[in-house]
């Protein structure tokens, strides 16, 4: 007996709750319920995300536990720091809802570091939503497991699935040196969320690529050396990352380099990027010579990735391209319910992207 589950979406009007609504509405599983925001409350939907038409005419509420209380799923899009409260209320109010937080605050398991890079009250982690994360050194132990029947989901930051994903293999088959990594990403500026910003206007990022969150301050630092180090055989992870702004909407390229442990060689690094992700639907090992592009991942839950060895320089060079808003937000989501509703894990997800 086919079995649909009803959603509600707080954030709706948001670019994470609208790529989220998106895939939602393709997925045969899931009907749509609730849509709320804060002040885009009394909306209706169109004025936010035209694209969605089936929603358009829809009224956005506001986003209280009783409106989102009733629901099967219930999917917080919010900033970081606005999930905590609320899911407390909703896990009072609903405890069988299976809630899925695409904002932070859910996501590190360190109280230190969420009070050095965020602030404020710490949260409990929930089940971390990357289903083809290595969590060790052992061949296929990874996140998937973990997801199946959880009704707590965190969904990762963007910028740190495609460095997990980019990363990860080299450190559980101990081929590069876990404390010198480091991370170059250019980023599409829906990363930064809808709100308006100066830096974010055309006049100010087409024809221009600026760094930001320089030396050591991004908050998704600690969340990725959190990923990296279960891979890393508990090791002390440290990695220098630095973002990007370059004109596009959306797509994430992470450009990693590390340093060879002894003994690595180029076949021995591509065979065990090859056999970490094996099998896997939505992570691709291109072929050799064939590097990412977020031009390829447009629209689709997938990354890609490529790595060589720049035996000159001594360094590893990995690089990962996805779509930040899905398979770096609302593709993430719907992957991990699947899993955790017991349903198939690429229902409702594409791997087919948009070109030109």
């Amino acid at each position: 007996m086919h079995m649909t589950y009803r959603v509600a979406v707080a954030g709706a009007t948001g670019y994470a709750g609208g790529e989220l609504l998106r895939l939602l509405l393709a997925h045969p599983a899931f009907e749509i319920g609730a849509l709320t925001a804060h002040a885009s409350a009394g909306d209706r939907l169109g004025v936010h995300h035209a694209h969605l038409v089936p929603l358009a005419d829809r009224i956005v509420e506001d986003t209280t536990p009783d409106v989102l209380a009733g629901h099967d799923v219930i999917a917080l899009a919010l900033p970081h720091g606005a999930s905590g409260a609320l899911a407390t209320a909703l896990e009072q109010r609903c405890p069988q809802a299976v809630l899925v937080d695409a904002g932070a605050d859910h996501r590190l398991t360190s109280p230190e570091a969420w009070a050095a890079f965020y602030g404020g009250e710490f949260c409990p982690p929930w089940t971390y939503g990357l289903p083809e994360m290595l969590l060790s050194r052992e061949a296929g132990d990874k996140q998937r497991a973990n997801l199946a029947g959880t009704t707590r989901i965190a969904v990762p930051g963007c910028n740190v699935t495609a460095v997990t994903l980019a990363l990860a293999p080299g450190l559980a088959a101990g081929l590069i040196e876990p404390a010198d990594l480091v991370a170059v990403l250019a980023n599409g500026t829906s990363g930064a969320g809808k709100a308006a910003k100066p830096h974010l206007q055309a006049s100010e990022i087409l024809g221009a690529a600026s760094p930001y969150a320089v030396g050591g301050t991004h908050r998704h630092i600690p969340e990725i050396e959190q990923n990296l180090a279960g891979p890393a055989g508990g090791a002390d992870v440290r990695i220098s990352f630095t973002p990007t702004l370059v004109p596009m909407s959306r797509g994430i390229l992470a450009t990693c380099t590390a340093r060879p442990a002894p003994g690595a060689t180029a076949a021995g690094v591509r065979g065990a990027w090859e056999a970490a992700y094996d099998g896997e639907p939505f992570v691709r090992v291109l072929p050799e010579g064939q590097w990412p592009s977020t031009a390829m991942t447009l629209g689709a839950n997938t990354a890609l990735i490529q790595v060589a060895v720049d035996a000159r320089a001594g360094r590893l060079v990995a690089v990962c391209a996805l779509d930040n808003l899905v398979k770096g937000t609302a593709g993430a989501a719907v992957q991990s319910l699947n899993l955790a509703l017991g349903l198939p894990e690429t229902q409702g997800l594409t791997t087919i992207g948009v070109a030109p």
